[in-house]
């Protein structure tokens, strides 16, 4: 046999075909798993964020609604005052429900109740006529209290406490990244 017919007897050479690109490999899958745990991680994250500044803007609006009320009654009228008042008083209690220990918030009235708000106001602007007045709420039979200070000191308070939330978060989630980043090494 000759060289010739032995070559002609051969296959063509094939090429391999192109190479697909699923199935994917399990570096894919799991490169796929971590980014949609992150990305259900992140909208979990900004819900609670986005429920938080919610909660501080209906705070907020409450707020001036009720000083947009006295405005409009008339601020030298006494009850006119003490309705503001007691409702302010009322948009810090609720606040302070929300965020704080319910069992530690819910029985406090008077001086106890106003000890509480000086715990938490990290801007220093619960004076003592703003602590009394809060103190005696609803029960007084006057009201002689510069409205835009109470008002100024309840915005700071709802929202320091709101960020206070933020940042307790935002601080839990480091400690859960730290520990479980600590559990790695260690393992």
């Amino acid at each position: 046999m000759d060289i010739a017919d032995a070559l002609s007897e051969l296959a063509d050479i094939r090429m391999p075909g192109e190479v697909s690109y699923w199935p994917l490999a399990p570096g894919w899958w799991i490169l796929a798993a971590l980014l949609l745990a992150l990305a259900v991680y992140g909208v979990i994250r900004l819900r609670k964020r986005l429920l938080l500044q919610k909660r501080l803007n209906a705070a907020i609006s409450e707020l001036s609604n009720a000083r947009q009320l006295l405005s409009s009654a008339g601020e030298d009228d006494m009850a006119n005052r003490l309705i503001f008042v007691n409702t302010v008083n009322a948009v810090l209690r609720r606040v302070a429900l929300l965020h704080l220990e319910h069992n530690a918030v819910a029985g406090l009235s008077g001086h106890a109740w106003v000890s509480l708000i000086r715990q938490h106001d990290k801007a220093g602007l619960l004076s003592l006529e703003l602590a009394q007045v809060l103190a005696q709420g609803r029960f007084a039979r006057q009201c002689d209290v510069d409205a835009d200070a109470v008002e100024l000191m309840a915005r700071e308070w709802i929202k320091n406490l709101y960020l206070a939330k933020l940042e307790a978060t935002q601080k839990s989630d480091l400690n859960k990244n730290k520990k479980s980043a600590a559990a790695d090494n260690h393992a």
